[in-house]
């Protein structure tokens, strides 16, 4: 394998979880939230805190491996795994992630953060999950989908964000044309 390890991740769903696949077989899903990685193996529901930081991906999916190995996982049909298929969206996008309190203060937050992807041509695919919680989001210059962070997205100190919005987009010359904020 190209990535040194045995299994390999697959494209994250609108919940920011990535399927996890030894010898083409799903085994199971992880996901981030507030700086841990879970795993969820095929076929089950309970989520196992299983690492954190930046090697917690890896560490995720090896324990999805690893219960693998000792047999304490049966592969599933990645479409047919029940328990780790997305909620399909109906209607508006809610205002928060389904993790997060509806708090005065995440509400807010929410509100700013839905504010500031408007104004910097994204769509959010889900609620807000907090500012350093992957995000689903669709660049609106370009079609692009996937996981992006409010907080690398918002800016600092009132300046806008950088003009680099991820792999593929739009150069950073014409990102500064069609975001009016770069102009102010």
């Amino acid at each position: 394998m190209s990535n040194g390890f045995r299994f390999q991740l697959g494209t994250p769903d609108q919940e920011c979880r990535y399927p996890v696949r030894l010898d083409g077989l799903h085994i199971g899903r992880i996901y981030r939230w507030h700086g841990a990685w879970y795993a969820v193996p095929a076929g089950h529901s309970e989520e196992i805190r299983v690492a954190a930081g930046s090697a917690g991906k890896e560490l995720a999916a090896g324990y999805l491996v690893a219960m693998y190995d000792l047999r304490q996982i049966t592969p599933q049909d990645e479409n047919q795994d029940e328990a780790a298929t997305p909620r399909e969206l109906v209607g508006p996008v809610p205002l928060l992630h389904p993790r997060m309190p509806a708090t005065p203060r995440n509400t807010e937050a929410a509100r700013k953060a839905m504010a500031g992807l408007a104004e910097f041509l994204w769509t959010p695919l889900g609620g807000y999950p907090g500012a350093d919680n992957p995000w689903f989001l669709r660049c609106d210059l370009c079609g692009w989908q996937g996981p992006r962070y409010w907080s690398h997205l918002r800016g600092r100190n009132g300046n806008p964000p950088s003009a680099f919005r991820h792999p593929e987009c739009l150069d950073a010359e014409k990102v500064r044309a069609a975001i009016t904020v770069y102009g102010k």
